[in-house]
């Protein structure tokens, strides 16, 4: 079952689902968003199959961003994100039927990253899971592959730059587009950016409240952000996280687990990419199978 809630977070208020298995038994999970998604694409996907191994999950869209509240809208803040998870924990440990002390984060794509940094000093967090995490930060700074020329990073911060002085006079900051406008730029753009655009830009996986783009003072905010540098601040309390064999970013994963302390693990999904975790069926399968063993045994 799933019904519509809402929490505040540093003053924001943010909308919320909440699915509840037909025998609930005290163990529940937030499950953070990619960035641009929306509580409705990948986190319903994974709460529907959770909640059939018999945890509650609450899902919710970012402040500025989906239907919660804030302004700008589609700001990325590394900062709020981090303290939107904590306010779901704090929500989710307030409601009939939940154990507080049995309360996990699940954190997707951007999310997990972020849900990494929450749980480094949130003792709440009684268990950490990530799939397909991404730092944002090392995206924005060498980009999703780590190859990424350094002139990019310096075109983005002098963007952003400007774009706060134009906010400044009175004017529009403006936004920066995160897709390419059509199907045959998203492929010169390479695998990762069409598989990406194919998501959020097809009937496969769009969503009107999806982001699109991201305000200009998003990009310095998240350059200078890094999303594993306490991951080591997790143990005793353990650690999975999920990739994809073909994943463009599964370098990221295996950094954050080499970081990490006991107990950790790296599940690598075989012949499937970053996206695939998305939506595909098979490679969803396999990922709410570890995702169950891992949450019910730490939880």
């Amino acid at each position: 079952m799933r019904t519509d809630h809402s929490f505040l977070s540093s003053g924001i208020r943010l909308a919320a689902h909440l699915y509840t298995p037909d025998a609930p038994n005290g163990r529940a999970l937030v499950i953070g968003h990619p960035g641009t998604a929306t509580k409705e694409q990948s986190p319903a996907l994974y709460a529907r199959k959770l909640i059939e191994k018999g945890f509650t999950i609450l899902t919710f869209d970012a402040a500025f961003q989906g239907e919660s509240e804030g302004l700008p809208r589609s700001l990325e803040d590394p900062a709020q994100r981090i303290e939107d998870i904590k306010a779901a924990v704090s929500y989710l440990s307030t409601l009939p039927g939940i154990a507080p002390e049995r309360i996990g984060v699940l954190g997707i794509c951007a999310s997990g990253g972020y849900a990494i940094a929450a749980a480094a000093g949130d003792r709440r967090i009684r268990a950490v899971a990530t799939v397909a995490a991404v730092d944002v930060g090392l995206q924005m700074r060498v980009g999703a592959d780590g190859q990424q020329d350094k002139a990019v990073l310096d075109a983005l911060l002098e963007g952003a730059a400007q774009a706060r002085s134009r906010a400044a006079r009175g004017e529009p900051m403006g936004a920066l587009p995160v897709f390419p406008a059509n199907e045959q730029e998203a492929r010169a753009g390479g695998q990762h950016i069409f598989e990406g655009w194919d998501y959020y830009c097809t009937p496969r996986a769009r969503h009107p409240r999806s982001a699109k783009a991201l305000s200009w003072d998003s990009i310095d905010r998240m350059a200078s952000f890094d999303a594993f540098r306490f991951v080591g601040m997790i143990a005793p309390r353990p650690l999975l996280m999920i990739t994809a064999e073909h994943a463009v970013t599964a370098w990221m994963s295996r950094q954050a687990i080499a970081q990490a302390e006991e107990p950790k693990t790296l599940h690598t999904v075989n012949r499937a990419s970053h996206v695939d975790l998305y939506d595909r069926e098979g490679p969803v399968n396999e990922a709410v199978a570890e995702l169950a063993r891992f949450f019910h045994a730490a939880l």
